[in-house]
């Protein structure tokens, strides 16, 4: 048995899912609406999205504390599958949100031996939130949730990093990549949800810069890119 099909874990992850599709049916709805509505294009809708961050990501964010904007259980399993292939002890994620993606990515780090999740999240009730659902998983021992800003909160990080999740405002990626990029190991593996951002993707899609990266096959729509620090 892994740590993910545990029952501690099993049970918190079903709870957390069907919370997560409660609290953000009507954010869903809403961005549908948008999608569909005469002239509109996914493109436009998220570049409206990305101009709204850009102009204050803090205050756009700040509208969805009470949302999980949540990965879903395949991409869950999906974060756990790549954390344990790559033997991932140090674990780097941006935007923690109610801490779903953390207990996938910490369950992996528990079976691959032991380490750290260093997670940061802006939203100080989404940070007490995470920390009781990893206490609930018992997995909190794994986890470091730094609240504030990323770029300041992930300022300080030291050691190698295996695997960086890439999971809050969608115009601070290609920030958060370079800030942390040093400490990237090669080989380590980045997860981009919800990887929009043109030159987020331009910058880890163009070999000179040392990546390979390529669009994921997995929740189509969602913008799902995984990328691999090859060099």
């Amino acid at each position: 048995m892994t740590t993910l099909s545990s029952r501690r874990v099993a049970d918190t992850l079903d709870k957390l899912h069907h919370e997560a599709k409660i609290a953000d049916q009507a954010h869903i709805e809403e961005m549908m609406a948008l999608m569909e509505s005469p002239g509109a294009d996914a493109a436009q809708v998220v570049e409206t999205l990305l101009a709204q961050e850009r102009a204050d990501n803090q205050a756009t964010y700040r509208r969805y504390a009470n949302n999980f904007l949540a990965v879903s259980p395949a991409y869950g399993r999906f974060l756990y599958a790549m954390a344990r292939a790559s033997g991932a002890t140090r674990i780097v994620e941006f935007g923690t949100s109610m801490g779903i993606s953390a207990i996938y990515l910490a369950a992996a780090i528990r079976d691959n031996g032991g380490g750290i999740l260093i997670g940061t999240e802006l939203e100080p009730g989404k940070v007490s939130r995470a920390r009781t659902n990893l206490e609930a998983a018992g997995l909190a021992d794994l986890v470091d949730i730094r609240e504030g800003d990323a770029l300041e909160t992930l300022r300080g990080v030291v050691g190698t990093i295996d695997l960086l999740h890439l999971d809050g405002a969608f115009s601070l990626y290609l920030p958060v990549l370079k800030l942390v990029e040093p400490r990237l190991k090669t080989g380590a593996t980045i997860l981009g949800e919800n990887a929009f951002e043109p030159e987020y993707l331009g910058y880890v899609r163009d070999p000179a810069n040392g990546y390979l990266s390529q669009p994921l096959p997995l929740d189509e729509g969602r913008g799902n890119e995984f990328t691999l620090r090859a060099a």
